[in-house]
């Protein structure tokens, strides 16, 4: 964890829930920030499109916890049948949004540069954007790990970042999902690396925050959040659990 950097930790629910199942894992959120008082990290929640607005008003009135998008499209409107804009993700009350992810880049053939100007749209309307990077297993193998890090980092971020409104997420395509984490010195490595580059790319690159992604769970989550530069988790599978979740929160420094 890098010092003075209040951790980030996002929860990407996918394509999953129902209205019922929103309701009550917000609610089990709202209780646990009653119980337990203010997180020592600043929280975001990423229903899926349909359950933001739903989503919004069960959060109304609640500080503590964010709303954010996990997709936005680069353009501000237009005939773009089933793509959500990121005005429309304002105006639904998030302050977010996820772009770049793994799975957007493999299912959809989203490349760099389309995350790039998804992250450019995201920034124009006020959200911060968490822009996703990271390796397969077969590029780690061949040792390219650092490589396709650095390239995905160079053309995916948004030309007007600043430590204010964009996070970098790297999560290793292999350990999303699978129950497979990477070990300390490869976590470190990658996020060593962003930061060094945030450092040349931003005059206050050294302020972005830098989140790792990929199996984390309540059981893993206090090693990772305590490697440098490691400043908060993009969370998949145990950010449907409300208490799974908000024990990660809690492994907080």
């Amino acid at each position: 964890m890098t010092e003075s950097l209040r951790p980030l930790i996002a929860g990407n629910w996918k394509m999953n829930g129902s209205r019922a199942t929103t309701r009550d894992l917000l609610a089990e959120l709202r209780a646990s920030l009653r119980e337990s008082g203010p997180a020592r990290c600043d929280i975001v929640v990423c229903p899926p499109a349909p359950h933001i607005a739903l989503a919004a008003v069960e959060m109304e009135a609640v500080s503590g916890i964010e709303l954010g998008g996990q997709d936005c499209h680069a353009a501000v409107s237009g005939a773009h049948t089933g793509d959500v804009s990121a005005a429309m993700l304002v105006d639904l009350g998030c302050t977010c949004v996820i772009v770049g992810h793994s799975e957007r880049r493999a299912d959809h053939g989203e490349d760099s540069e389309t995350v790039r100007a998804k992250a450019d749209a995201a920034l124009a309307a006020g959200l911060t954007a968490i822009v996703c990077i990271g390796e397969t297993h077969e590029e780690r193998d061949a040792g390219r790990a650092k490589d396709v890090v650095a390239r995905q980092l160079e053309s995916s971020l948004p030309g007007a970042a600043n430590a204010r409104n964009t996070a970098i997420a790297y999560e290793p395509v292999w350990a999303i999902g699978t129950g497979r984490t990477p070990d300390e010195a490869e976590i470190g490595e990658i996020h060593a690396l962003v930061r060094a580059r945030m450092g040349d790319r931003l005059e206050d690159g050294g302020g972005v925050r830098i989140l790792y992604g990929g199996s984390v769970k309540p059981d893993n989550a206090a090693w990772i959040l305590s490697v440098p530069d490691v400043n908060g988790a993009l969370v998949g599978g145990a950010s449907l659990d409300a208490a799974s979740f908000w024990s990660i929160c809690q492994s907080c420094p």
